[in-house]
């Protein structure tokens, strides 16, 4: 692909297929803002480590779910990334 066919597919999935799958853009990103904010709040240093990523991926993917609670992807993304974030705290002990 050139830029030109990214650029005009990007376009379509912003603005066709994701809106249609996940509900509007702002609003979720509105709500993942307001889940990762929660995630973050009382650090002294706002550093982010691997299970930080992995913790805010599956907000990412709540954040989604609230738009289209019909979309078993976003069920099966959470999952995993909780999984994930699991294996990474147990890793570090």
């Amino acid at each position: 692909m050139n830029r030109e066919q990214i650029l005009s597919t990007a376009t379509q999935y912003i603005t066709k297929d994701r809106a249609a799958t996940h509900g509007n853009a702002e609003d979720t990103f509105a709500n993942i803002g307001d889940l990762w904010g929660w995630w973050m709040a009382g650090r002294e240093i706002p550093t982010f480590n691997d299970f930080d990523v992995a913790i805010m991926m599956t907000l990412f993917k709540i954040a989604r779910i609230k738009g289209n609670p019909d979309h078993i992807d976003s069920y099966i993304d959470g999952a995993g990334y909780l999984a994930l974030a699991g294996e990474i705290q147990c890793m570090e002990r």
